[in-house]
């Protein structure tokens, strides 16, 4: 599991994490806000290294992705721990829980590439890193990938783009799909589930421009928080700045977590929403309508 990316300097007796904006600062012992790293021999590591708490074959066009292998499946796998804390998260169990708190069992790397590879006759393409979020556990996530690509199958990543560079750039390369939540366009938004806008953009930024990376973009519409036109034509806007051709998933939202006191995001409102991205992207779809 060692890796550059991940390497933490010391300050005292603690050391820091280096792969997201966090910065946590760890004792000996000590798991990060993520609940997915722990400080370990002065440097911080993947806690959650092939610990699997949901493992499932799923249409490709569920992880959302329309435009990479249509009809496809793809081996998805899950672990536990988030480095957001968003009210709304549709995984909650898995991805607000450390160790304790959810059954997981672990497997190994070989394992797991010789399950996906198994696969194929009913078609699996390859490895899905999902449900949670998997950078958490980046070095799981790398040396997978590396493995899995050995083999011929593809790399699948879906995330909320909460990574720094140095990671960011090395799993990059082992990736063939990728869909990032993008939350909202506003820090204010960010502020609200415990992230940083600008870092977001930037993994968005790389992966689009990330030769053999195929990319799109996911939007979870809340009504109140992040569902007026102006955010979304600005986020469209800069999507299109960036490749027009995008898929951008308009999603509807549903009372979960600790937000169930707003209402299910009207259909009409999704639509209207994506009308308005359509104004910047060639390929925007309506989710959950």
């Amino acid at each position: 599991m060692d890796n550059a990316a991940a390497k933490t300097g010391l300050h005292g007796q603690r050391v820091t994490c280096t792969i997201c904006p966090h910065g946590c600062r760890l004792a000996e012992g000590q798991t990060g806000l993520c609940h997915g790293r722990v400080a370990r021999d002065g440097r911080v590591a993947d806690a959650n290294y092939g610990r699997i708490t949901s493992l499932a074959l799923d249409p490709i066009e569920k992880k959302p992705l329309a435009r990479f292998r249509p009809g496809a499946k793809v081996l998805s796998v899950g672990s536990y721990g988030c480095n957001l804390r968003c009210p709304f998260c549709q995984n909650a169990s898995i991805a607000c829980a450390c160790e304790r708190d959810v059954p997981w069992r672990e497997i190994a790397l070989a394992e797991l590439v010789e399950l996906a590879a198994s696969l194929m006759p009913e078609g699996n393409i390859g490895i899905a890193f999902t449900y949670n979020e998997p950078l958490v556990g980046f070095e799981f996530v790398r040396d997978t990938a590396r493995l899995s690509r050995e083999r011929g199958l593809a790399n699948v990543l879906v995330s909320n783009g909460s990574v720094n560079d140095g990671p960011l750039r090395e799993v990059a390369a082992l990736i063939d799909a990728a869909n990032i939540d993008l939350k909202g366009f506003t820090q204010s938004f960010y502020d609200f589930v415990g992230g940083d806008l600008d870092t977001v953009k930037h993994t968005i930024e790389a992966l689009a421009a990330e030769p053999g990376c195929h990319l799109e973009v996911t939007t979870l519409i809340i009504p109140g928080l992040n569902d007026s036109e102006d955010e979304i034509d600005a986020a469209a806007a800069w999507l299109a700045s960036l490749d027009p051709g995008i898929p951008y998933h308009i999603t509807r939202f549903f009372p979960c977590h600790r937000l169930q006191d707003r209402p299910a995001t009207p259909p009409a409102t999704v639509h209207q929403l994506a009308a308005v991205a359509r104004r910047h992207l060639k390929h925007v779809y309506v989710g959950s309508c």
